[in-house]
């Protein structure tokens, strides 16, 4: 088994990110399910992140088994629900970005492993969620975020992360050898709907993920990226303590700021993305778990009577893995989010062109 894990210097060592992963594993169900806690639901998209600090921490195996409970869970459509107990649906929604994410986990898998054989089982499920997804795509780009619902609206924060999955979708399909043009022109239009249309989604701007994912999306990169960091900052950064969850309340969170983490190295701000991470290791618990967040306004700031809420959920310690992972450098994945190796979308003028090549083989096709 390959491990992945490498010091962060003078803030975490891999011993210690082995410690987190392995509390990851402890949660884990025989039958391959990851809980946010224990006795607690699961979603699929938090599922695959743990997966994917699991096959860091070389645990392949247990990575191996969430995905074979996740392909046992999904629906003919393609889809999966929202939320989980056990194998009972808590919350029937069929969201769109839960259902992409498994793309981006099984390309980590692939690349940590190099088992081809493993895309080869998955491509089914991957291939079936992906087109759920942008069955609910609108003409101008961005994506409904309920495909059981899809007037409910579409969001920022989701349709980024359908952006990064979509990438490493179309990143499979290349390496198995199977043509999917028809991703690459959504992709696309997804990206140009991210990056100019902020009307067509839901106003959500009182949370801190839709501020950063254009950017940890791969959508927003340079100039534009750099603008929208320095323009919310003040707004959802406590300085010293961590990212908030939201712009009007007094609480930081470790997946928030590990997430922030990561898009900020992915545009180049390494030593400011270091701070950050250096900052949120207060919510580092005994046996190598992070709590979820705390209240930074209270005087005893950290204390145990200020954790908010008092839980170590497998999803907030997979993001540390993966933030730790970005900025130790080293590793097949290490670049990931930074976009390494994964393709672009289409520009406006090839969307026009590519778009009606699609449609005229459909239409022979018909």
């Amino acid at each position: 088994m390959t491990n992945h894990l490498h010091d962060v210097s003078g803030i975490l060592t891999a011993d210690q990110l082995q410690a987190t992963v392995d509390t990851i594993a402890t949660i884990q169900l025989p039958d391959g399910n990851i809980p946010w806690t224990p006795g607690k639901h699961t979603d699929p998209w938090n599922l695959v992140e743990a997966a994917m600090a699991l096959d860091l921490g070389g645990r392949h195996d247990e990575a191996v088994r969430a995905y074979a409970w996740l392909r046992r869970m999904q629906r003919p459509d393609g889809a999966w629900h929202a939320y989980y107990i056990g194998n009972e649906v808590e919350d029937p929604a069929l969201d769109t970005n839960v259902t992409c994410y498994i793309a981006h986990g099984a390309w980590q898998h692939y690349l940590t492993t190099r088992d081809q054989g493993f895309l080869d089982e998955y491509w089914p499920v991957i291939e079936r969620a992906i087109d759920f997804a942008l069955d609910h795509q609108t003409e101008t780009g961005e994506i409904a975020w309920r495909g059981d619902d899809p007037g409910d609206g579409a969001l920022l924060t989701g349709s980024s992360s359908i952006h990064a999955s979509l990438r490493c979708a179309i990143a499979i399909a290349d390496r198995l050898g199977h043509e999917r043009p028809d991703w690459e022109l959504s992709l696309g239009s997804l990206a140009i709907a991210l990056a100019h249309r902020p009307d067509r989604f839901l106003d959500k701007q009182r949370w801190a993920m839709d501020w950063y994912y254009p950017i940890l999306g791969g959508v927003l990169r340079g100039r534009a990226a750099h603008a929208r960091v320095a323009a919310g900052w003040k707004t959802f950064v406590a300085e010293g303590r961590g990212v908030r969850c939201v712009s009007d309340q007094p609480w930081v969170t470790a997946a928030e700021t590990c997430e922030l983490v990561m898009a900020l190295d992915a545009i180049g701000a390494h030593e400011q993305a270091v701070e950050l991470f250096d900052w949120v290791q207060f919510l580092r618990a005994d046996g190598g778990g992070y709590w979820t967040g705390a209240n930074f306004e209270n005087a005893d700031f950290g204390a145990d009577g200020q954790l908010y809420p008092p839980e170590q959920p497998t999803w907030n310690l997979a993001a540390v893995v993966l933030a730790a992972h970005t900025l130790a450098g080293e590793g097949p994945t290490a670049g990931l989010f930074r976009g390494e190796g994964l393709p672009v979308g289409l520009t406006a003028e090839e969307l026009i062109e590519a778009g009606a090549e699609i449609e005229a083989e459909r239409s022979r096709r018909r």
